[in-house]
């Protein structure tokens, strides 16, 4: 993740492939830290939540191997290669409405509630879904999740 002025990334490419495989130029100067930071969130929440994940499924006695081995082999561990470029195009015909989605992530925090297991961001990510429910966009994709962003934000995403 490089930010700089392209001319400057160009020269220096050599020394990059000489350090890394991976080297992507991201705009001027600091545009490789932000994109620093936009992954780095995506690694903290993608932990976060499967943490939430395993702790409900050991504190219900389920083994966190076997909660382990059905997400890593499940749509969980693809949905931004699968939805991340039908974001970009503001494309949310459904795959998983969100309505639906909703509703399961009540279903989550019901068997939180029982269970005794903790799960915040699912509760957050619940209420973001009922905002997109009350503003009309329930039959949305679920990756709509990022419209309520964007209405904080006053931005729209959208290429």
């Amino acid at each position: 993740m490089v930010g700089g002025p392209k001319d400057v990334f160009d020269d220096c490419l050599p020394v990059f492939q000489a350090m890394g495989k991976n080297i992507v130029y991201c705009g001027g100067v600091g545009s490789g830290q932000v994109v620093k930071a936009c992954n780095q969130i995506l690694v903290a929440g993608v932990l976060e939540a499967a943490s939430e994940a395993l702790v409900l499924g050991a504190k219900a006695g389920v083994d966190p191997e076997t909660v382990l081995k059905v997400i890593a082999g499940g749509y969980a561990m693809r949905v931004l290669d699968a939805r991340g470029p039908l974001i970009l195009k503001g494309d949310f015909k459904p795959g998983f409405k969100t309505r639906l989605h909703y509703k399961d992530l009540g279903i989550a925090l019901a068997a939180g509630s029982e269970y005794g297991a903790p799960l915040p961001v699912t509760s957050l990510i619940h209420e973001m879904m009922g905002a997109m429910k009350v503003w009309g966009r329930g039959e949305y994709d679920h990756s709509g999740i990022i419209t309520v962003l964007q209405e904080l934000a006053k931005l729209e995403t959208k290429k």
